[in-house]
């Protein structure tokens, strides 16, 4: 049978993994999509739920499989991980995980070595570096997912609170994707007015204090994650979107500017770490990094980010030293 293409291979059939699938079925981005996982039962069950729409999308052929199967693909999405449990540290997670990759990458590597990768586990900056490392692959063809989604939920919350429509704003959540990230708001503009232009004409000017309300709106940005797992156990409809929307700069060759994991190599004297900055995505991977114009506060939180991470790399340097 002749090979379909662009061809996209997800290792995880997890929530993360199967929405993902859902919403690049529906996009109509790829010709064949092969989703690997030990539960071969149950992804079959998905592969045959998701089989029943093709009539009302883009032909595709769904395919589940072992790592043999991801030969030839355009693009290898890694969503599989494990999540914490009661009582586990972080550090724990990521060594597990790091555990994981060590078994993963080097079955990717032997079926599909000139795909890119894109990077979901978290924690994501470091699984990133971790399979850039692994892998020996040039570092513009490993991304992690980074804070594409963190801006996503940043821009929806302002354009909910300055009542426009979000396509209207622009802004960025930088640095690590979790607790040190952070908003860049010296530079987010609605309608192509810096926000601190746009608040005196803002219908909401007279009933709420700009600062207070920006605070809010990054706190509710950084915490909506765990929020979402507190009511529902998992985040994945908003990730499966944000992926896709990375795969579709990809696959299309867009020159898209997002804010992926990339590897910093000197950026603000940050070195050899994974950290979201606006990056040129292309269907070569990371074309450039863009060196955004920070204030001073801004740089200084890059850094603690930058550091925090690079704190977490050297912890888990003994395992990616060990034979695998």
């Amino acid at each position: 049978m002749q090979d379909l293409s662009p061809k996209v291979a997800i290792i995880g059939g997890g929530n993360v993994g199967i929405r993902y699938a859902y919403a690049l079925m529906i996009r109509g981005l790829a010709r064949h999509i092969v989703i690997v996982d030990i539960d071969i039962h149950k992804v079959q069950g998905e592969i045959m739920d998701l089989s029943h729409g093709i009539p009302y999308t883009s032909p595709v052929k769904l395919e589940v499989g072992g790592y043999q199967a991801i030969k030839g693909s355009d693009l290898v999405v890694i969503t599989a991980g494990k999540n914490r449990k009661p009582g586990e540290s972080r550090l724990d997670l990521t060594k597990a995980n790091v555990t994981l990759y060590k078994k993963i990458i080097p079955q990717i590597m032997e079926y599909a070595p000139s795909a890119l990768f894109l990077v979901v586990t978290n924690p994501v900056d470091i699984l990133s570096f971790v399979a850039f490392k692994l892998s020996n692959k040039p570092e513009s063809e490993v991304i992690g997912a980074g804070t594409v989604l963190d801006t996503a939920r940043f821009r929806n919350l302002i354009a909910a609170h300055c009542k426009v429509d979000s396509r209207n704003v622009h802004g960025y959540i930088l640095g690590e994707h979790g607790e040190t990230e952070f908003p860049v708001w010296s530079r987010v503009l609605v309608g192509g007015n810096l926000i601190k232009d746009y608040c005196p004409i803002c219908e909401n000017c007279n009933i709420c204090n700009h600062e207070e309300e920006l605070e809010k709106i990054f706190v509710e940005v950084r915490d909506s994650g765990a929020k979402i797992i507190k009511r529902k156990g998992e985040t994945s409809y908003g990730i499966g979107l944000a992926l896709v929307r990375i795969t579709a700069a990809i696959l299309n060759d867009e020159n898209s500017i997002l804010p992926v994991s990339c590897l910093v190599k000197g950026y603000s004297d940050i070195h050899d770490v994974y950290l979201s900055l606006p990056a040129i995505i292309t269907k070569n991977g990371v074309k450039k990094v863009l060196e955004i114009k920070l204030n001073n506060q801004e740089q200084d939180l890059l850094k603690k980010s930058a550091s925090k991470i690079k704190q977490n790399i050297d912890e888990i340097l003994p395992l990616l030293e060990t034979q695998y």
